[in-house]
């Protein structure tokens, strides 16, 4: 039998069945238009910053948004020369390289600890690295600050950097130990063959393998004590051991607040941040790669 014959027009009027998930054209239209927005309004802020830190001094005062309108590196100059910012980055990039460091050293080596072995007090260690995460900051400020003073750390950059690891430790322990048990222990077993020590086959095989998780905590440790004020404001009070969060604080005073030098030095605040964070995505995708194990 012969198939029965379709008019063409009945064959273009036919509509396409979309498979699951497609979207049709007003969807992706919604979609790309609410991610536009939601894009300019992320970048609404940071646009405005450094416009206003490019205003000349006492231009902040004028609500009116120029791009390259008499703009000028006056507040630059005025941070940069004018006040102790050189000094505060300073302190503020050894303190989170410090804590960033130890921090991760620690992280690593305790969430190793738990993840492989079972000692006496295992599930103790555990609950005790949970429990310290339930405590806000400023309720350990005054325990912190006796055990300082006793200890004679305080005003001192490393009594600032163990109490950041108060902080950070605790928490990336709990996330190393994750990571760490993703990682097949026949990995740790082959490398004891092979001759290595407990912390070998721990510094030359696993750790290799866990270096997403090590670029996440080391992220973490240096934002945690790059953004921090409370301790730094208890704990240091010489001039000149300020860092960044404590050292912004003399730009505003109780009726005013200079403009020109906070958006200026938040800008300079950044570039820091925004390096670590290309390491740490460099390190995040390399890791993701090193680390891929066949089954």
């Amino acid at each position: 039998m012969s198939a029965p014959n379709v008019p063409p027009k009945a064959v273009r009027r036919r509509k396409r069945i979309r498979r699951r998930g497609e979207r049709g054209p007003m969807a992706s239209i919604g979609l790309h238009a609410g991610l536009l927005v939601a894009v300019l309004i992320s970048l609404f802020p940071v646009v405005w910053l450094v416009l206003t830190s490019l205003k000349p001094r006492d231009g902040w005062l004028s609500a009116e948004l120029r791009l390259f309108d008499d703009s000028s590196l006056d507040n630059y100059v005025r941070v940069l020369g004018e006040t102790q910012f050189p000094r505060w980055l300073l302190n503020s990039v050894l303190v989170a390289g410090l804590t960033m460091l130890l921090g991760v050293f620690l992280a690593a080596t305790t969430g190793y600890a738990i993840s492989r072995f079972r000692f006496p007090g295992h599930r103790s260690v555990m609950w005790l690295l949970l429990i310290t995460q339930m405590f806000p900051v400023a309720i350990l400020i005054v325990p912190l600050y006796n055990l300082m003073a006793a200890l004679r750390l305080l005003d001192q950059i490393p009594g600032l950097v163990i109490a950041y690891m108060t902080i950070a430790v605790p928490f990336c322990a709990w996330m190393m130990k994750s990571y760490f048990d993703t990682v097949p222990r026949e990995i740790d077993q082959a490398a004891l063959v092979d001759g290595l020590t407990p912390f070998g086959a721990f510094w030359r095989v696993v750790l290799p393998l866990a270096r997403p998780g090590v670029a996440v905590t080391a992220f973490y440790c240096f934002m945690t004590a790059w953004g921090e004020v409370g301790y730094a404001t208890v704990f240091m009070s010489s001039e000149t051991k300020r860092t960044l969060g404590v050292g912004l604080q003399s730009f505003v005073g109780q009726h005013w607040a200079d403009w020109g030098l906070l958006t200026a030095s938040a800008v300079l605040i950044a570039i820091p941040a925004g390096v670590v964070f290309l390491l740490v995505q460099r390190h995040l995708v390399t890791g993701l790669t090193a680390g891929a194990t066949k089954a």
